[in-house]
């Protein structure tokens, strides 16, 4: 409890995805985004028939847990986003991997140029094959901007003017 007896959401443990077969699904999150399977869960992906498949990118703090879609669980992707956040060296490497077998929500190839410049963070949308949508951040906005988008030759998109950035911080 918080203070006044006030209860407070503690942090995100993980997010339900619904995807078609889990195990092709949690292959293609280890090969293309480093999550693995938390074993402390497994049980309740060999336990009982629909089970979650808990997997992780950073040891088990935050996760998402596969549901595999059935009749009774139709497949319904994940449309609002997830968002995570890394450091610059994960999303310089992630950057210069591109493109690869990552897509954008809209299904084309996720590419360097697709990086949003959200003045405090820089981010990129992207989705897996089944249509289950996440956002990537990095809040070392001066050294991505100089070590990656500068470096690099990288056009990031803007959603809004820097003026508003810029009127916040009383520039």
């Amino acid at each position: 409890m918080a203070e006044s007896g006030k209860f407070r959401m503690g942090r995100l443990d993980h997010v339900h995805i619904r995807v078609p077969n889990r195990a092709e699904a949690a292959d293609w999150y280890r090969e293309h985004l480093g999550f693995e399977p938390v074993a402390d869960y497994e049980f309740w992906a060999t336990g009982f028939e629909g089970g979650p498949l808990q997997i992780s990118a950073d040891g088990g703090k935050t996760m998402l847990a596969l549901f595999e879609a059935s009749e009774g669980h139709p497949m319904v992707a994940q449309e609002t986003g997830v968002a995570f956040s890394v450091d610059f060296d994960t999303f310089a490497a992630f950057t210069r991997s591109l493109p690869g077998a990552i897509d954008t929500p809209a299904g084309q190839a996720l590419v360097a140029n697709d990086m949003i410049d959200f003045d405090m963070c820089w981010a990129f949308n992207l989705a897996d094959p089944w249509g289950n949508q996440y956002e990537l951040n990095c809040y070392e906005y001066q050294r991505v901007r100089t070590e990656l988008v500068e470096q690099d030759g990288i056009t990031p998109v803007r959603y809004w003017p820097r003026e508003l950035y810029d009127a916040h911080v009383g520039n």
